[in-house]
C-alpha cells in the first residue's frame, strides 16, 4: 500500500517509469516536414508544394493540399503541424471574409499577402522567391542560380516545379505529387503533377 501511495504522490515519477517501459520510438517527439515555395513572375505568382504529411516516419497522408485559399485570391502555403496550421489558415479566412464584407469588396492581394517570407523573429521582407519547410534547405543553392526576373507563368510553373521536385528527391520528409498554383488578375490557376509525371534529374 505504501508503494502505491509512493507513486500516486510522484506524477512525474510515475510518468517517467510508465514512458521507460516502451521502445524510443512510441515516447520520441513527432517530427514534420515539407516543402513550399512561392515565386513571382510578370504579373502575379506561382505557389507549390509536395503533398506528403508524415507523423515521425509514419507517412499520415500521400495527397495533402498544402496551398491553402484564404480569400478568392489568396493562398497560403502550409508548412510544420497540419492541424495548427488549418486552424490558423481558417482563422485568417474567417476574418478576412469579414474584412471583406465590411469594405464591401475582396480585399486587395497587396493588402492581405504579397510574396514575403516571415521569420521566426517576425520581420517582413518582400523577396522574387521565398521557399520553406525540411525541403527547402536542399534547393537555396538551385533557386540562387536558376531564379530570373520577369519569367512567364509558363516559366514559372516549370521554375516551381523543377525546384520542389529536386527537394522532394532528397528530403525524405517531402513527397508524394506536387501541387501548383498560379495568381494572377485573371485568376486562379491549378495544376498537379502526379507521382509518374515528376521531373526527374540525375541520381547517383
Amino acid at each position: 500500500m505504501a508503494a502505491v501511495h509512493g507513486l500516486l504522490s510522484h506524477p512525474q515519477q510515475n510518468k517517467m517509469m510508465a514512458s521507460s517501459d516502451y521502445p524510443d520510438w512510441m515516447t520520441a517527439e513527432h517530427k514534420t516536414g515539407t516543402t513550399i515555395m512561392a515565386v513571382e513572375f510578370n504579373g502575379g505568382v506561382v505557389i507549390g508544394a509536395d503533398s506528403r504529411t508524415t507523423t515521425g516516419a509514419y507517412i499520415a497522408n500521400r495527397v495533402t493540399d498544402k496551398l491553402t485559399p484564404v480569400t478568392e485570391k489568396v493562398f497560403c502555403c502550409r508548412s510544420g503541424s497540419a492541424a495548427a496550421t488549418q486552424a490558423i489558415a481558417d482563422v485568417a479566412k474567417y476574418q478576412l471574409n469579414f474584412l471583406s464584407i465590411e469594405m464591401g469588396e475582396q480585399p486587395l492581394v497587396k493588402t492581405v499577402a504579397n510574396v514575403f517570407s516571415i521569420p521566426l523573429g517576425g520581420m517582413c521582407v518582400r523577396q522574387p522567391f521565398a521557399i520553406g519547410g525540411s525541403g527547402s534547405t536542399y534547393i537555396y543553392g538551385h533557386c540562387d542560380a536558376t531564379f530570373k526576373g520577369n519569367m512567364t507563368k509558363e516559366e514559372c510553373f516549370s521554375f516551381v516545379s523543377n525546384a520542389v521536385a529536386l527537394a522532394m528527391a532528397r528530403d525524405g520528409s517531402s513527397g508524394g505529387i506536387i501541387r501548383l498554383a498560379a495568381i494572377d488578375e485573371t485568376g486562379i490557376e491549378r495544376r498537379v503533377i502526379l507521382g509518374n509525371e515528376l521531373p526527374t534529374f540525375y541520381e547517383g
